[in-house]
């Protein structure tokens, strides 16, 4: 098996944690903090998750299409709302390119990853 999937996973669970722990320390909205913190400890979750695939792909093959949704879900809308003109901050936008990209990468692992048998 190639070394793609394990190395995928590892990588984006490292990118993530180190994106997402400044958040913690950052100051909140005068509205809606709470939700932001939500976001932020359930993404560090995911990297969790994709730490996890990445120890051994081939076992956790079946979870790849979950970590895809998860990149999924925050880039699509992020980078729709952008092109269509809607206030997404310019960094925000490439947050969630990087997103997509990795979502894409998680999506040729998961293909890339044989079955078990």
């Amino acid at each position: 098996m190639s070394r793609f999937p394990q190395r995928m996973f590892r990588w984006a669970a490292v990118y993530g944690a180190i994106v997402l722990l400044p958040l913690y320390f950052t100051p909140l909205p005068p509205v809606l903090g709470e939700t932001l913190l939500g976001f932020v400890g359930l993404a560090l979750v995911f990297q969790a998750l994709f730490w996890t695939i990445g120890g051994d792909p081939v076992k956790y093959r079946a979870l790849m299409p979950l970590a895809v949704a998860e990149k999924l879900v925050f880039a699509v809308p992020a980078l729709a709302l952008f092109a269509r003109g809607y206030p997404v901050q310019p960094p925000v936008a490439g947050f969630a390119a990087i997103d997509l990209a990795l979502g894409l990468g998680f999506l040729l692992a998961w293909r890339r990853t044989p079955a078990r048998d």
